[in-house]
């Protein structure tokens, strides 16, 4: 006992450097570092997708949805020990999933991105100077940073925060072209537990292309207004989940007033419309099989004769269910983050071989 009384004193002594909050030494605004996945670069908010008083028609349920930061990351070098966040922010999701209001950091190594850590933030937070540490403890030397914001919140401001006396600079993007992913809840990542695991940021990181993410939970119907918006981005290529959320006659009536409208506004560029996934709820529910089984049915008839009008038009099919008896959704109707894993395998052969009859350099 007396031997061992020695060995407690010490493990009480180092415990709390352990427990212990790094020290702050430094911080800058996200937006003053290499915010990318933005479709315009002039909204008033940097981190607004898209300006609400340039862009006329939405609800005020879509207008919440164009503010929020779904699928921005910041790109970043620092020597620290520990990188935290500080934030500000007027609206957020009431929902539990930690993505709608927390940030994910990945760290490059040996070429590939590493996920480093992650922080969120409670649905009343009060304030603002409270810094949430994200990973501690790195060891020395430099890093480059990816850091995915929140996929539901409207922030007003965002610090970055770093310990020690070390550095924090904008990182150049390694992603090239510029691929807009527009859809549904599926496209903005719902149900996934940390802000880097919807479909188009992890394609993000496989692939080394740049998304720029629209999706619109519940909100995606191939409204005039969104055509406004998407017939205004410039991109390389324009990947579409149009499917998810119209119902069947919303698409009969939408679809090619649709696809004619970003044919004429985007000439020469390829354009990928995905069929709705699966949802697992169709399993037993015959409701559900009967208005989903019928969209991918419709959809394919439509797009079929759309394909074969338009040589710049292609029609993929993503999978998000392992087949296996098992699940990989996260409510009957969202992938899990395996489930969007998943997807993104499903999509990514078939979107790259359709990119590379249009740019030499994609692989």
């Amino acid at each position: 006992m007396k031997k061992l009384l020695p060995i407690v004193v010490i493990l009480l002594m180092t415990l709390p450097l352990y427990a212990q909050n790094p020290v702050w030494n430094l911080e800058v605004e996200a937006s003053e570092l290499n915010l990318v996945g933005k479709a315009f670069y002039d909204t008033p908010n940097p981190y607004h997708r898209i300006d609400t008083c340039r862009f006329k028609g939405f609800t005020k349920g879509e207008n919440m949805q164009c503010r929020c930061a779904a699928g921005l990351a910041v790109l970043f070098t620092t020597d620290a020990d520990a990188v935290g966040v500080k934030m500000d922010f007027d609206e957020a999701s009431g929902d539990s999933y930690r993505s709608y209001r927390g940030f994910d950091l990945y760290i490059r190594k040996d070429g590939k991105w590493l996920w480093a850590g992650m922080c969120d933030f409670p649905r009343i937070h009060k304030n603002k100077e409270d810094v949430r540490t994200i990973v501690q403890c790195m060891a020395a030397g430099e890093k480059e940073c990816l850091l995915y914001l929140p996929l539901y919140t409207d922030i007003k401001s965002c610090k970055v925060c770093v310990s020690g006396a070390s550095h924090i600079d904008p990182m150049e993007s390694p992603f090239r072209h510029k691929i807009v992913f527009h859809g549904s809840s599926f496209t903005h990542g719902i149900s996934t537990a940390r802000a880097g695991m919807s479909y188009p940021v992890q394609f993000m990181r496989r692939t080394g292309l740049q998304p720029i993410t629209l999706g619109f939970s519940g909100n995606c119907k191939m409204q005039p207004y969104f055509a406004d918006v998407l017939a205004e981005v410039e991109a390389d290529a324009y990947v579409f989940d149009p499917f998810s959320n119209p119902n069947i006659p919303m698409i009969r009536e939408r679809l090619r007033p649709f696809i004619d409208r970003m044919v004429k506004a985007h000439p020469g560029k390829p354009i990928i419309v995905q069929r709705t996934i699966y949802w697992e709820k169709e399993n037993f529910d015959t409701e559900a099989q009967k208005e989903f089984g019928g969209r991918r049915a419709l959809s394919d008839s439509l797009m079929t004769e759309i394909c074969k009008e338009y040589k710049d038009v292609y029609y993929i099919k993503p999978d998000a269910a392992l087949h296996n008896g098992e699940s990989s959704t996260a409510d009957g109707v969202h992938p899990n983050d395996h489930g969007y894993s998943l997807w993104e395998k499903s999509i990514e052969k078939p979107i790259l071989k359709i990119l590379r009859k249009y740019y030499k350099d994609i692989k």
